[in-house]
């Protein structure tokens, strides 16, 4: 097994919570996303996040808005709808949840 794959399906399976938590404080553009992804050393690019955006968007937990760019074509910005923070809300539990099942079950007796 590879040590870089199973890191990587690690940051895969918190990247929606992370892009419902980035949401949560309001709007951003794609691009901002990722730069706060990166920021947190949760590499994604481009190809990894539409998907997800598109998934969320899909489910009700995401909405956009188009705005006009003087620099480009329009832009789409994503933010969090109520069903999301529900959501974003009942994942934060889960996280503490499994956090703490994590601690317990690695901690050293």
């Amino acid at each position: 097994m590879k040590l870089e794959n199973t890191k990587a399906q690690m940051r895969k399976g918190v990247l929606e919570y992370c892009i419902l938590s980035i949401l949560k404080n309001g709007e951003a553009y794609p691009s901002d996303i990722l730069i706060r992804l990166k920021k947190a050393n949760l590499i994604v690019v481009e190809g990894t996040l539409y998907p997800l955006l598109t998934r969320l968007k899909n489910s009700g937990l995401l909405s956009y808005r188009w705005e006009e760019s003087k620099s480009g074509p329009p832009r789409k910005y994503y933010f969090t709808t109520a069903e999301g923070i529900v959501f974003l809300s009942e994942l934060d539990e889960t996280w503490k949840d499994l956090v703490k099942a994590v601690r317990l079950t690695i901690k050293k007796s």
